[in-house]
This record gives structure tokens, C-alpha cells and sequence, in this order.
């Protein structure tokens, strides 16, 4: 009770404040946020209207007076693209690093920032008291010094982060092409390359690399049922004809050799010894 009667007491003194020095939050402050608010939605939405209704096809790019709208066509088949994120999900993008095997994705990409989140949430009802100095308010202080710290340093990590996990699947190949014997076979070669660089590990795994995601098989021993080369590079190529909704359509891989390649080297792959 004792508690309840302090908290009146100094709930009641800060009306009091109020009244005599200045004015409360609701409404005063709260309108000047919201009137805020609404000027900076409205500043975004006519910048957004401006930089495309200015947009005009330059080349294959297509750009206004903000910059571009899209430069160019997407292709599923390139090699040579590397997907980042936006500067602002750096932080997540290191988590999916560090919680990479796909047992752990959903705690680094849900489960971790809801926990912060919630506990950012508490942190007012839990830290209670009057007191607005800094320093007589550690729990606050050091909640945000911690939150401040981990985002900038996983922001960090994440812009400076190296993509090298294309590399390091294509020094596998040399190994792959021993074990499947097809170390002679030029073009089957050139396919596990292409294989590797294309990202294809990201949803099948090979040999022990990569990682099996939405569903996507082991590729080891796709040789090993009889189909010859030209039904794998059809299947690449388009696994829409082939009732696969998942897998993207790779076209040609950037010519018809490159999916030429890629069947002979999934035709090659009979499991390995």
C-alpha cells in the first residue's frame, strides 16, 4: 500500500508540474508527432511518385530523376550475381549466418529479434521508477548501451561479410569429379562449375555439400535412374514441364552450352565411390 500512496504522491506532484510549468504529453506532444508523421509519409509517397512517373527507358535500364527503377531483365541463370539484403537488415543477414544450418533458421531470422523486441517492450514496466538521470537508471542504460552495441556490430559484420560460399563449392568439384569418374569428360566438368557457381547447393545437396531445403533432393546418384543428358538440361531449363512449381526456370544458364553442361554433369552423377 505503502508503494501504491508513493506512486499518487509522485504521479500527483508531476500533474501538478504540468499544470504550472508546461504541458502534457496527450495531446499536446502527441499531436505535433502525428502531424509530423503524416508529413514525412506524405514527403515519401511524392518522392515515390515523382522518381517513377519520371522513369523513362534509357538502354535496357529504366530510370527517372531519383534513379533507377530496374536495370534491366532479371536472370535466374547468372553466375556472377551475389544477393545482399538492404544496409538496414545487415543484422539479420550476420544472424543467418551465424543460425545457418536450417534446423536454427527460425530462431535467428524469428526467434531472437522477437525475444529483444519483447523484452524492449518490458523494459518500462519493468524499470518503474521516477528517476529521469541517466545514470541512476542502469537497467535502462545498460539495456540500450547493449541493444546499440549488438545491432552496430552485427551491421558491421554483416556489410563487411564475405560471400565465399560459391568458392568454396567449386574447389569441391575436382573432388566430386574423382569420386564420380568423370574427371576426363570436359563438358561434365564445366557442368559441376556451373553447378557450383550457380548456387545450386543452396536447396540440393552434393556429395556432402550444401544444404537440403523446401524439399529439394540429393543430387549425388540423379544419374544413377538412366535418364540421358538432354532430359536433365530440359529439366533445368524448365521444371515447369515437369509439374516442379518450386525450382526457379533457369532458361539456358547464359547459352546452350551452359545447360547442355549441367545435364551431362547430372547424367555423369551415378552416386560416386
Amino acid at each position: 500500500m505503502a508503494s501504491i500512496d508513493e506512486r499518487r504522491a509522485g504521479f500527483k506532484r508531476y500533474k501538478e508540474d504540468v499544470d504550472r510549468r508546461g504541458k502534457p504529453f496527450f495531446p499536446f506532444a502527441m499531436f505535433h508527432d502525428t502531424v509530423m508523421s503524416l508529413v514525412v509519409v506524405i514527403v515519401i509517397v511524392v518522392l515515390a511518385c515523382i522518381w517513377k512517373w519520371t522513369a523513362t527507358h534509357q538502354g535496357t535500364d529504366y530510370a527517372g530523376w531519383l534513379g533507377s527503377v530496374y536495370t534491366g531483365k532479371a536472370d535466374p541463370g547468372t553466375t556472377n550475381f551475389v544477393p545482399r539484403p538492404d544496409w538496414y537488415f545487415y543484422f539479420l543477414f550476420y544472424l543467418l549466418r551465424i543460425f545457418k544450418w536450417p534446423e536454427s533458421v527460425i530462431l535467428g531470422t524469428i526467434g531472437i529479434p522477437t525475444i529483444c523486441l519483447v523484452l524492449l517492450l518490458a523494459l518500462p514496466f519493468v524499470d518503474t521508477r521516477m528517476e529521469r538521470r541517466v545514470l541512476r537508471r542502469p537497467v535502462a542504460l545498460v539495456a540500450a548501451i547493449l541493444v546499440v552495441l549488438s545491432m552496430g556490430v552485427l551491421t558491421y559484420k554483416g556489410a563487411t561479410a564475405k560471400e565465399a560460399l560459391a568458392s568454396e563449392v567449386v574447389q569441391a568439384v575436382p573432388n566430386w569429379a574423382k569420386k564420380q569418374n568423370f574427371a576426363n569428360n570436359p563438358q561434365a566438368v564445366a557442368g559441376a562449375k556451373l553447378f557450383a557457381q550457380s548456387g545450386c547447393t543452396s536447396c540440393h545437396t552434393y556429395l556432402g555439400t550444401g544444404s537440403s531445403n523446401l524439399g529439394a533432393p540429393d543430387l549425388s546418384s540423379i544419374g544413377s535412374n538412366g535418364q540421358p543428358a538432354s532430359f536433365f538440361s530440359s529439366y533445368v531449363s524448365n521444371p515447369r514441364k515437369y509439374n516442379n512449381s518450386i525450382m526457379p526456370v533457369f532458361g539456358n544458364l547464359g547459352s546452350a552450352a551452359n545447360i547442355h553442361n549441367i545435364g551431362v554433369f547430372l547424367a555423369s552423377s551415378k552416386g560416386g565411390r
